[in-house]
């Protein structure tokens, strides 16, 4: 029953990213907003959902390193698994917008978060200052999608009208229906999948440290799996980074942030030693296709999957 639960939960979440991306993509078509933006908001708030809820439930269960496993796994796991498995699948064409400014203060959150992490944990006041960082992040989102539908009237481009989901006769009812399916969708079937899965690992004597770090980290970074899939299926590059990146910037400013007002969350040697440097070693290999654009081949994304499962085996030796 639990491995039927499981798959139950992984097909739930792949329909539910499928939704996302034609209601994210439409919705940015029919407003005159970038993709790139709304997968930055909309798309990456949804899919860091499981993260979330992970992160209170541990905390509340007096389980604080299972709540910083998610999230410094699942930030690896986004960029290293998330993207490496659709680009070894199929690949990845060059982008259309600009995620530079995005990916750049990714960047420094995560800088900033590791900074966090050597004062001895997250309480209230970090807590505080990953939260007016995440409040930043959303207004400059804001007042680019103001600034772009000013200068557009909120023109539809050629370049928008050739993705495969977008349709502008596209109703407003059925965009929000999309939306609120996929946003639904996602965090039930990783809470089904995760659970369950957890369950598993359990029966198999795992701790739940590593459990942590990375089968909670892959459950609930499968939202953003099945969505970049999705993307890169149907040529969304821009949706597939943006999601990445964007649920990056939530998991360590929102998750965190959130949870450590409702307990503290203490910091182990092993994060300060090893998994915070890995987190943002695999920032750095997002460098070159978030800023320059570069398409990400079969190659690349073998070189990403291999190195998630070094880490990956690492973690349970």
């Amino acid at each position: 029953m639990l491995w039927l639960l499981s798959l139950a939960g992984l097909i739930l979440l792949l329909v539910a990213g499928d939704f996302l991306v034609k209601g994210a993509v439409n919705l940015s078509l029919n407003v005159g907003i970038p993709t790139i933006i709304i997968s930055l908001t909309v798309v990456a708030f949804g899919t860091s959902a499981p993260e979330l809820l992970i992160a209170i439930t541990a905390i509340l269960e007096h389980k604080p390193g299972i709540a910083l496993g998610n999230v410094v796994g699942s930030n690896t796991a986004n960029v290293l698994f998330v993207l490496g498995i659709p680009a070894l699948m199929i690949g990845f064409k060059k982008a259309k917008s600009d995620a530079k400014g995005t990916y750049l203060f990714m960047f420094f959150a995560s800088l900033i978060f590791i900074a966090l992490s050597f004062t001895g944990g997250f309480g209230i006041w970090q807590g505080f200052v990953l939260l007016g960082l995440l409040i930043y992040f959303l207004k400059q989102n804001f007042s680019d999608a103001q600034s772009h539908m000013s200068l557009n009237s909120g023109a539809k481009s050629d370049e928008d009208l050739e993705l495969e989901e977008a349709d502008p006769e596209m109703p407003g009812w059925k965009i929000a229906l999309f939306l609120i399916l996929g946003l639904l969708g996602l965090p039930v079937g990783a809470q089904l999948l995760v659970e369950n899965a957890s369950n598993i690992a359990r029966n198999f004597s795992i701790s739940e440290a590593t459990i942590g770090l990375t089968l909670v980290a892959v459950g609930t970074s499968l939202p953003e799996l099945a969505t970049t899939v999705m993307s890169a299926f149907r040529r969304q590059t821009d949706v597939a980074i943006g999601n990445v990146i964007g649920s990056n910037i939530f998991n360590l400013l929102a998750i965190i942030g959130v949870t450590s007002l409702i307990g503290s969350i203490p910091v182990a040697t092993s994060f300060l030693e090893v998994d915070l440097w890995i987190m943002l070693a695999a920032s750095v290999l997002l460098f070159p296709f978030a800023v320059y654009k570069h398409p990400m081949n079969r190659v690349t994304g073998l070189v990403f999957t291999g190195l998630y499962l070094i880490y990956v085996g690492f973690l349970l030796t």
